[in-house]
Order: C-alpha cells, then structure tokens, then sequence
C-alpha cells in the first residue's frame, strides 16, 4: 500500500505531463482510444466521489470564518470565466459547435486540480478549497443557467437537461463520497491515499477519448482552439488575481483567486459536451485540461517564489 501510495503521489505530482503525453498519443492513434468515448461520464463520477471522499466540514469552516472573501472567488469565478469566453467567441469568430464549447468550460465550476496549485503556490489553502467546493456545488444551477444565456446564440440549450446531468455528474458522487467518509471513517483514508493516482488516470482517458474522437476537427481548428484556450486561461488567471488586489486581499489569498477563477472543471465541460452537442463541441475542454494543468504548475512555481512586501505585512490582515 505504501508503494501505491508513493506512485500516486508522483502521478499526481506530475499530472500535467501525463495529460500531455496521452493527448498526443491519442491524436496520433485515434483508434486505439475511441472506444473510451462511452467512459466518460462514468470516469468523471469516480473523480467527483473521490472529492467527496476528502471534503470535511472543517473545509467549510473557513466560508463562515471569511464569508465575503469566498463569495468574492465564486462571483468572480462565475462572472470572469463566462465572461471572457463569451468576448473571445466574439473576437474570433468562432464556428458554433467551438463557439459552445469554449462558453461551456468557461461556465464550469473550479478545476479539480486548483487547490493543489493555491498549495504549491502558497496561498491561502481553506479559501481555495471554500471556493471550490462552493463553485462546484452551485454548478447543477450556474452552469446550466450560464451556458443557456451565452451559448444559445449558437445552438440550442435545454437548461433543464444540463442541469440533471450535473446533479448526475457532480452532486451525486459527491454526496456518495462523503456519505462514504462519513460511514467508514478512518478506513477511507486508504482510498484516499491512491486518489490521485484514480484521478489522473480518470481524467486522461477523458482526454484521451475527446481527442480521440474529435481527431480530423482538430487538425484542422486545432491551432486556433488552442490560442483561445490559452487566452481563456491566462485572462482568468490575471483579472482574478487583479480582482484580489482590488479588494485589497494579503497575497496569499490573492494567488489562491487567482487559481480557483482560471482553473475549471474541464472534465465536466468535456462529459457535458459530448452528451449534449457533439464531439468538436467538447475539445476545448480536452485542450482546456491539458493547457491550465501545465500553465497552473508554472503560475504556482512563480508565485511560490512571490513574498508579501514588508510594508503590507504591517497594515495588511493575513487571514
């Protein structure tokens, strides 16, 4: 067990790599992972339960101690993201079944990976994790809501079968996980141990099944979807940290909004995607996943090395 443990904490360590390498590979042999389109949805449900499994009621402690900071990251979260995807769909001109999908992963709730990056970044931890766990479970209402108001310009948008397909695909493993914790205790930290590890590998098979699938579009569009992703990303990165210093938050705090608004939950917008409109509709999530895992560790080594300056340390408060 503790040889697993170890190779879990080194899968997750390096997870972007790992994401990297198999898009590749599923873009250069498309055919050895098309059959894991059918996977998706149920690969997403056992990364949901594994959050679950390590959500505690002292993670929401920390929305009581500082509820206006959370509600801050989850407002601006909600707003940024959306908001930024929606003006590149405009300034690109991008084709509709595209167009949606950048929208539906700008309208997903915090990545599942965000609170690793506000740790290795050394920001505030409890607010990351507030801010993640409250995005993602106000997603079965926002994110519906969210795409259908953006998104439906392009193609046609049922909010009410978006909205049980999270409650299916986010709040049910949720709830499952952390009954499961709830019931079995301390034996539950021996799943936990290998989570990452069940992590990784659920989220590359995603990837691996949505460029596998969408193989020929994204040699042709590739590129472009490509720059969007990396615009949407880095926007979200920078006007949420800029909304941090604007509300004159310590440092620590303004990296981990930083994190949680331009990190999403790319794993739901490619499993929302492929069951609701097509498969092109859900690579710029796969692309999503792939680049803001790669761009988040970079961030985080950068703003590891950012130290609050002494005259803040003096007139600013740090919880």
């Amino acid at each position: 067990m503790r040889t697993l443990a170890a190779l879990s904490r080194f899968v997750g360590n390096t997870f972007a790599w790992w994401v990297l390498l198999f898009a590749i590979l599923a873009f250069l042999q498309p055919q050895w992972f098309i059959g894991l389109k059918s996977a998706i949805v149920p690969l997403l449900g056992l990364v949901m339960f594994g959050m679950g499994l390590t959500l505690k009621l002292d993670d929401f402690a920390a929305v009581a101690r500082q509820p206006w900071r959370v509600a801050l990251g989850v407002v601006a979260h909600f707003m940024i993201m959306p908001g930024v995807a929606w003006l590149l769909c405009q300034l690109f001109q991008l084709p509709a079944e595209i167009a949606v999908g950048v929208i539906l992963v700008g309208c997903c709730p915090s990545g599942t990976s965000s609170n690793v990056m506000a740790w290795l970044a050394k920001g505030d931890l409890a607010l990351a994790v507030a801010i993640a766990a409250v995005t993602t479970l106000l997603a079965p209402l926002l994110t519906p809501a969210l795409i259908w108001l953006l998104a439906s310009a392009w193609l046609p948008v049922s909010f009410l079968d978006m909205f049980w397909s999270i409650l299916q695909l986010v709040m049910l493993p949720i709830v499952l996980g952390v009954l499961a914790q709830r019931l079995l205790g301390a034996r539950v930290q021996l799943a936990v141990q290998v989570l990452p590890l069940v992590s990784v590998v659920s989220i590359v098979m995603i990837v691996c099944a949505v460029v596998a699938a969408s193989q020929a579009k994204i040699a042709e569009s590739g590129v472009l979807i490509m720059v969007v992703v990396m615009l949407h990303n880095g926007f979200g990165f920078m006007l949420g940290y800029i909304t941090g210093k604007l509300f004159k938050l310590p440092l620590a705090q303004r990296k981990s909004l930083a994190l949680e608004v331009g990190m999403q939950n790319s794993g739901l917008g490619a499993a929302l995607a492929s069951a609701h409109f097509s498969p092109l509709a859900a690579v710029p999530s796969a692309l999503f996943s792939v680049w803001h895992n790669i761009s988040g560790a970079l961030l985080s080594t950068w703003f590891r090395r950012m130290q609050e300056p002494e005259v803040e340390l003096k007139t600013q408060p740090l919880g």
